[in-house]
Parts: C-alpha cells; sequence; structure tokens
C-alpha cells in the first residue's frame, strides 16, 4: 500500500540512461516548452504510454463493458483537448509526447501571448499572475481541459498588466533602459588618495 506521505512516481525513467538521441530529442522538448527538466518530459510520456496501453487492450477485446470503457477513455482524452471531438479509438495509438505538453498550463499561456516566452509563461504562473475565471493556479503542469483556454488571464491584482505586453508579443519587446553609470564607479583604492 506504501506511506501515505510518500506519493508514488507519476513517471518512469529512461531504460537506458545515455542514448545519445533520446537525449537530444528529449533537450529539444524541454526547449521548445520551457520546461524545468526532464522529468516532466517522463511524466508527459507515461501518460502517454498509459493511454496507448489501455487502448491496446481494449482494441483487442469485445464485450459490453468493454463499449463504456473505450467511451470513457475517449471521452476523457476529449475532455482534455489531446483528441478532437469526432476521435476514434485507433487514435489514441497516434498520441505523441507533444500531445499533452501542448495542453500544459504554460504552453497555453504562451500560445495565448501572456507572455513573451515559454520560461517567462512558466516564471508568470509560478509566481501567481495567472489566473483561470479569475482564480489563481501557480501549476505550470496543469492541463487545460477543452473550453477553459478562453478563461485563462492576467490574475486582477497582479503586477504584470502593468508592463501591457502586446497583443503580438514577437514583433515588438520593450526595450530596458540601462542605469546611468556614476562618475565615482570603476575606480579603486588606489585612486581614491
Amino acid at each position: 500500500m506504501g506511506h501515505p506521505r510518500k506519493a508514488r512516481k507519476k513517471y518512469d525513467t529512461p531504460s537506458h540512461p545515455w542514448n545519445a538521441d533520446r537525449i537530444k530529442q528529449e533537450n529539444k522538448l524541454v526547449q521548445k516548452y520551457g520546461l524545468k527538466n526532464k522529468k516532466e518530459v517522463w511524466k508527459a510520456e507515461t501518460m502517454v504510454k498509459r493511454y496507448r496501453r489501455d487502448a491496446r487492450e481494449l482494441l483487442g477485446i469485445t464485450s459490453e463493458h468493454n463499449s463504456q470503457e473505450r467511451d470513457q477513455l475517449l471521452g476523457h482524452l476529449i475532455k482534455l483537448g489531446i483528441l478532437p471531438e469526432n476521435a476514434k479509438l485507433e487514435a489514441v495509438l497516434d498520441l505523441t509526447v507533444e500531445d499533452v505538453l501542448r495542453r500544459r498550463l504554460q504552453t497555453v499561456v504562451h500560445r495565448k501571448g501572456l507572455a513573451y516566452t515559454a520560461k517567462e509563461a512558466r516564471v508568470f504562473v509560478v509566481h501567481g499572475h495567472i489566473a483561470m475565471n479569475n482564480k489563481k493556479i501557480d501549476s505550470p503542469s496543469y492541463l487545460v481541459k477543452r473550453g477553459e483556454e478562453e478563461l485563462i488571464g492576467y490574475y486582477p491584482g497582479s503586477a504584470v498588466i502593468k508592463l501591457k505586453i502586446p497583443e503580438n508579443p514577437k514583433k515588438e519587446k520593450p526595450k530596458k533602459e540601462r542605469p546611468k553609470r556614476d562618475s565615482y564607479r570603476g575606480r579603486g583604492r588606489r585612486n581614491r588618495r
């Protein structure tokens, strides 16, 4: 059963630690989606593996109870927005890690234009600047359900609203002003005599 204070891992680690192709692919995903570490990629991979395993089992067996389980699995994935509305069970076998990573709150905030980069979107979420229906969500890994994208915005009391991020942040980015240098700065102890 396990100890209630010690949660089980929600991911499977790679079978071989030093596979160059896998490492390059994971690095690209971490860079593209602004993830903190590869553990988040492994969590998404584990989710995809479990969905595909369940779909394979359901495709292999036909029974009355099976059709109910098929509808539940498809309904769950459609509700999360991972699959389109009219998807069949065979579409679950074609899922990729990127399908899951696209539904994370951090990615949705970046795609919506509330942040310049994926890393900045993560910082906004963690620091409490992002809200869904005026309720703070501080978990960048939150999977945004279908229909919740329109409810995402800045938290009403957030200081980020004052920055006035433009509609298309990739075209223009505000330049930071450099502080003026002191005339005294740069002189060491020897020059003060």
